[in-house]
């Protein structure tokens, strides 16, 4: 059996992004991983019921043995048997945790499997501390796909705080060459600028028409081209919410996007304005991805042939943890000068000679 990888969870940000990261990233090696002080320093700490679910989720696709994968526990032992497996899956996190981050999880993974993968997930959509299915169907795909992974999101039900119950499908055709490079770097001139204003049983409200209109506005005012945002009144959510999302695309090919999940006491218009003013900082900042986009493409970069290159707009807890793993787990190289991330890649290939590195089922 190969060394097993072993990752401290309270190390750099502490949070789930290690150790969803973490295991999707020992799948694809095809090692076995020890993880401890899971969640540490958060409260409460330990596995939640949306990093379970997306552990068990890896742990399916490569028939992985699990020890420690229970709510709560603070250690974990993941080791792979098979190479991923495409097919046809069902993951229900069960609480209004977030879908969108499961997606995270096993995209990485499926990019890698043995044939196409078509999954619905189901769970949280739209809250706080996570990627809206706007961000991911609109911004991290896009730019998935100019690196040569086809993978198509779709979301069938809205899901809110606290009931959940969303729905999205999502269907990936496995690479068979390398992931390309990505370079952004320069951030250019605003060509397209859209978004969506979702709202939830909440049309006599206006509420989506609301957060369209503040939004715009605020664009407009700091001097951006007018932008189409579409207003969504939906009725098939199983509570009212809402979320609005906003991205720029540039004649460079840089790629930003802002969003935000409604919330209890939170007015549509203070929605907007944020959405607003992160997406604004983030243009001025002179970056060609946004501030969620430059720790989630890290994992795909890292693992793309020859050197990647994009510019962020600052440097977060998220963004330095996902350097730092790739670093520790893949080998290689990132650097960062002046907001400019570098990362030479490792050319990952599939399929590969799984019995050098797998133990027998």
């Amino acid at each position: 059996m190969p060394a097993p990888l072993t990752l401290d969870g309270s190390r750099h940000s502490g949070s789930g992004t290690l150790v969803r990261q973490a295991v999707a990233l020992a799948a694809l090696l095809g090692r076995p991983l020890r993880l401890y002080n899971v969640r540490a320093r958060r409260r409460p700490p330990g596995l939640r019921p949306q990093h379970l679910k997306a552990v068990e989720a890896v742990a399916e696709l490569v028939d992985a043995r699990l020890e420690g994968a229970e709510v709560g526990s603070q250690r974990l032992t993941f080791v792979p048997r098979t190479q991923p497996r495409g097919g046809l899956y069902q993951w229900d996190i069960g609480t209004a945790g977030s879908a969108t981050l499961l997606v995270q999880t096993v995209l990485p993974v499926l990019a890698f499997a043995d044939s196409p993968t078509r999954a619905i997930i189901r769970g949280g959509l739209f809250q706080d501390f996570a990627p809206t299915y706007f961000h991911l169907r609109y911004a991290l795909l896009p730019l998935l796909h100019r690196m040569g992974l086809k993978a198509h999101l779709e979301m069938r039900r809205p899901g809110y705080v606290p009931r959940g119950g969303g729905e999205l499908l999502l269907e990936v055709i496995p690479l068979r060459t390398p992931l390309q490079p990505l370079r952004l770097e320069q951030q250019g001139r605003p060509v397209q600028i859209f978004g969506f204003a979702l709202a939830s049983h909440l049309k006599q409200r206006r509420v989506a028409r609301r957060l369209a209109n503040r939004c715009r506005q605020r664009l407009i005012e700091a001097g951006l081209p007018e932008p189409h945002i579409e207003t969504i009144n939906d009725t098939l959510a199983s509570q009212p919410g809402a979320a609005l999302a906003v991205f720029v695309e540039t004649d460079t090919g840089a790629l930003l996007g802002a969003d935000q999940a409604g919330a209890p006491g939170r007015p549509s218009e203070a929605i907007a304005d944020n959405v607003a003013r992160m997406l604004l900082e983030d243009l001025q900042s002179g970056a060609t991805v946004d501030r969620h986009l430059a720790d989630q493409l890290l994992p795909y970069v890292a693992l793309a042939e020859s050197t990647s290159m994009y510019r962020v707009p600052a440097i977060t807890d998220h963004m330095a943890s996902s350097c730092w793993l790739v670093e520790q787990f893949l080998g290689v190289v990132v650097t960062l000068q002046e907001r400019t991330l570098r990362v030479e890649g490792t050319a990952r290939r599939l399929p590969v000679d799984w019995s050098t590195s797998l133990p027998a089922p």
